[in-house]
């Protein structure tokens, strides 16, 4: 909301200097250009602190988003459907003991 607030004020501004042919409005005193100017500069920035607040509040959600739970689902439903869990002890002790595993590693 006030992302478009401050676009429209600036769209405004930039319009109220125009005239058609020319750059700036001749009716307007150089004192009111320079304050208009001014204003306009310290919308864009306010408008540019305002978009970088909002990028880094999106940023330290997703980055403290916890994706944790929905990775243990994904893991049990892969566990109950028959993969091997590979850090299983029963599973190192039959590695360990594959004498076939074992030549072809050259041990």
């Amino acid at each position: 909301m006030i992302f478009k607030e401050l676009a429209k004020k600036l769209s405004d501004d930039r319009k109220s200097f125009i005239v058609k042919g020319s750059t700036f409005n001749p009716m307007v005193s150089s004192q009111k250009q320079g304050e208009m100017n001014f204003r306009k500069h310290l919308s864009q920035s306010a408008l540019n602190l305002y978009e970088r607040e909002k990028d880094i509040k999106k940023f330290t959600d997703l980055a403290l988003s916890t994706p944790l739970d929905s990775d243990d689902k994904y893991i049990d439903m892969l566990f109950e459907s028959g993969v091997v869990d590979p850090l299983d002890d029963e599973t190192l002790m039959n590695l360990a003991s594959n004498k076939k595993l074992l030549t072809d590693l050259g041990l």
